[in-house]
């Protein structure tokens, strides 16, 4: 097991062997790395044998089975005949875009989709591709999709947590649907005030959280309860702060020369768009105690991946690099 320790200058993470390894430094004040900078993506094997990790904390040992109609939340995972590919697809994690893609390239969509319209593939448009419907109609391809490849999207819980407050509790204006009942839930529950026309503040979001132990709402729960495991696993992981330059991996895989719609963010490195930005500056203005149980929460998204702390200078990306070191 492992604990993450506050300081003013660094997180630590103290580990069963008794040993301190610092994994976050934080540089004070944070100096933004330069634009433009090359993305050195991990591999595979880091990548999967990091995700064993995670699990590991679950109590989930070596998974390998393929049973994707088994699936604790099947709507999130879909299967595209004509591609042979499975896909799950985790809400605030790139979903959207990915989903698009794979109906394009399984040949079920050939129009052109605006970007502020993506949620329509969440509709009509992909409802036979999600799993719930190959268990009650086609249950005999659960056998092809075991052989079938398969590949999720994982994202830093911290610019998650700050992209799915933005899009669906704040009263920004996104390209997404706000939850207005659990936007004002929360306000009532937090704040004592019951009024239709109030938003919670990013802070308030969070003690919800803390209070309640979690979500059951799909786009703020931790990403592993949405995995397909241990009933499944993944041939191949992508981190989302590095889809522009895996995306390509995946396409081969695939054998197809369909792309991500682009992104909502017009800045390319995942260190200097929006949801980074302002997660740096609202997750080091909440107290260490909120953050420290915020964490706690989500401690099995954060070590699948191995993921940057806000305080880094390469947040919001995996630590991969820093592994090998």
């Amino acid at each position: 097991s492992s604990n993450i320790i506050l300081t003013n200058t660094q997180i630590h993470v103290s580990t069963a062997s008794a040993r301190e390894t610092p994994l976050y430094k934080a540089a004070n004040p944070i100096i933004l790395p330069k634009s433009g900078l090359y993305l050195e993506k991990p591999s595979q094997e880091w990548l999967h044998k990091q995700m064993q990790r995670g699990l590991h904390l679950l109590g989930y040992k070596n998974v390998s089975d393929k049973k994707w109609t088994r699936c604790q939340h099947p709507r999130q995972t879909y299967f595209f005949k004509t591609i042979d590919t499975v896909f799950t697809g985790i809400p605030k994690s790139g979903c959207s875009n990915w989903i698009e893609a794979l109906l394009r390239a399984d040949g079920q969509y050939t129009e052109p989709l605006d970007p502020k319209q993506v949620y329509l593939v969440h509709n009509k448009l992909s409802q036979k591709n999600r799993m719930p419907y190959f268990q009650k109609h086609e249950p005999h391809l659960a056998s092809i999709m075991a052989s079938s490849f398969s590949f999720t999207v994982l994202r830093n819980p911290w610019t998650r947590m700050v992209s799915g407050y933005r899009d669906k509790l704040s009263d920004e204006e996104t390209q997404g649907n706000s939850i207005r009942r659990m936007g004002i839930d929360i306000v009532k529950e937090i704040r004592g005030v019951e009024d239709d026309t109030l938003y919670p503040t990013f802070e308030e979001y969070l003690l919800y959280l803390i209070k309640y132990n979690g979500t059951n709402n799909i786009h703020f729960m931790p990403q592993h309860k949405i995995l397909c495991v241990p009933q499944a696993s993944y041939d191949f992981i992508l981190p989302l702060e590095y889809a522009s330059v895996m995306q390509h991996d995946v396409w081969t895989h695939i054998n197809t020369s369909v792309h991500l719609l682009s992104s909502y963010d017009s800045v390319a490195d995942p260190r200097l768009q929006t949801s980074a930005i302002r997660a740096r500056e609202w997750f080091s203005a909440i107290s260490h105690d909120i953050v420290e149980k915020i964490y706690e929460l989500y401690k099995v998204d954060f070590t699948m991946m191995n993921y940057s702390n806000f305080s880094d200078p390469d947040f919001p990306l995996p630590l991969h690099k820093r592994d090998a070191k």
